[in-house]
């Protein structure tokens, strides 16, 4: 047993040095005289590989909780390594939750090429599973950022600002995200004027976006303590709001805007 055995190994070594010795050789030398062919020019010369494409990313992370410690999570796709960032965020008063659908259509959608697109579709989960315009203390988030910050209403009221700018733990979520990224474009979802926010925003894309869904530009009133102003002021005129319409939108009407932000991304 032994003997065919180290019979077997040594015909498996002779095997082994004689393909060796052929790979030494090269490849065959054409005739004397024979032109060389496209094939010999190149044979025995290593390739330079091409430079691949970067790879697309699609993840999902936790952010944070909320106050009734309901995650609040963000779903990153597209190319990581670019720097042309944007931020899309569903809902930030909870009884105005239709952007949801239009963040979940993206989420689920292609990746973007050279651009990386982050989405938040909840900031306010406690809101919504409420149904209220504020979170559960009773703060307006859409008050609580530190753009012209004041001590608005009381609480629950629709105006409650919060004790202090950030005071909420959804709030410091998103401020920290945005600090971190510094996005080029964040667009908010609210509800339910119909219009594209034509104030201290993009105004090219603004525009742009307004002729991709049929809605209307017009200005609106730029609230003390809002996300957008915020934003807009720590990183110039990077956000806007987009007002949906009132209700559900369809699943066409959320594929008509998830389109249209994809047509606005920045790139590069």
């Amino acid at each position: 047993m032994r003997r065919d055995c180290a019979q077997g190994l040594a015909s498996v070594l002779v095997v082994m040095l004689a393909a060796s010795a052929a790979g030494c050789t090269g490849p065959p030398r054409p005739p004397a005289g024979a032109r060389p062919t496209p094939a010999s020019r190149t044979a025995g010369i290593t390739q330079r590989p091409r430079a691949a494409a970067d790879p697309g990313v699609r993840r999902s992370m936790l952010l944070g909780y909320s106050v009734r410690h309901r995650r609040i999570v963000a779903i990153e796709i597209g190319d990581p390594d670019s720097l042309a960032r944007a931020l899309i965020v569903g809902c930030i008063d909870g009884n105005e939750p239709a952007g949801i659908a239009i963040a979940t259509t993206l989420a689920g959608g292609p990746p973007p090429a050279e651009a990386d697109l982050w989405i938040i579709p909840d900031l306010n989960p406690d809101g919504v599973a409420a149904g209220t315009l504020a979170n559960s203390h009773g703060v307006r988030l859409n008050r609580n950022f530190p753009y012209q910050w004041q001590p608005l209403g009381p609480p629950g009221s629709a105006s409650y600002a919060g004790p202090r700018p950030l005071s909420e733990p959804e709030t410091r979520i998103a401020a920290a995200l945005i600090k971190r990224l510094r996005p080029r474009l964040t667009i908010y979802y609210h509800q339910p004027l119909t219009v594209v926010d034509d104030s201290q925003g993009p105004q090219a894309i603004e525009r742009r976006y307004a002729e991709l869904t049929g809605l209307p530009r017009r200005p609106l009133t730029d609230y003390p303590g809002s996300a957008a102003g915020w934003q807009d002021t720590l990183l110039g005129p990077t956000a806007f709001v987009v007002e949906l319409p009132a209700g559900s939108l369809s699943p066409a009407s959320a594929r008509r805007d998830a389109a249209a932000v994809a047509d606005v991304l920045p790139r590069g």
